[in-house]
């Protein structure tokens, strides 16, 4: 079975280190976003260049760079005693893989969107109230990184009340939830400061 995580890890890895941001720009629109906007690769940034359209179409590749993987891990590793742990590892390999791709000199999105595709899969009521938690942080501030945050917060916790502390979901949920804080550092510095554009930047 190790092997077999490993070479499932290495796929998450890659699948999740596809920029489709990045490409969408080069291959339809015929930039390069990471100059254009905030400069990230994200489906806000591609909006912001392309058209909402185009930005939920990224959007969903990324969550979905981080779903077929997780499910072509439990389907390959049989439901075992460790197909949990194995689903939890090719996750976060994914998630790696959005943050630091080989492909962009490790210089990736922010994780948004590939980290709810994890929690639908892993932890689908903790997804649903991060997206409760979104929209209810979203609509009077009309910050999407506060909306972003807020539902990353409400998901990582709603991750350890559902699953408790004793499963790997809701601690891969709490590394995933630190580094989307961590690729926000600067949208925390605006917000605190009042200085965050109401424009989208996730």
């Amino acid at each position: 079975m190790t092997g077999t995580l490993v070479l499932l890890a290495l796929g998450g890895y890659l699948a999740g280190s596809v920029p489709f941001g990045y490409l969408a720009g080069r291959l339809l629109l015929g930039v390069d976003v990471r100059r254009v906007g905030s400069g990230n690769i994200g489906a806000t940034n591609v909006a912001r260049a392309g058209g909402r359209t185009l930005g939920v179409a990224v959007l969903l590749l990324d969550a979905a760079k981080a779903i077929v993987p997780i499910l072509v891990a439990r389907r390959l590793l049989g439901g075992g005693p460790g197909t949990e742990l194995g689903a939890v590892t090719v996750a976060v390999a994914a998630f790696a893989g959005h943050l630091f791709p080989v492909w962009l000199g490790f210089r990736g999105g922010k994780g948004v969107a590939t980290g709810f595709g994890i929690f639908l899969v892993l932890a689908p009521w903790a997804a649903a109230a991060g997206i409760a938690a979104w929209l209810l942080a979203y609509a009077p501030t009309r910050i999407s990184s506060v909306g972003s945050l807020a539902g990353t917060a409400v998901a990582v916790i709603g991750g350890f009340a559902l699953h408790g502390p004793g499963r790997p979901t809701p601690w891969a949920g709490l590394a995933i939830g630190l580094l989307i804080l961590f690729r926000h550092r600067d949208n925390v510095r605006r917000i605190l400061s009042g200085e965050e554009s109401r424009r989208m930047k996730v």
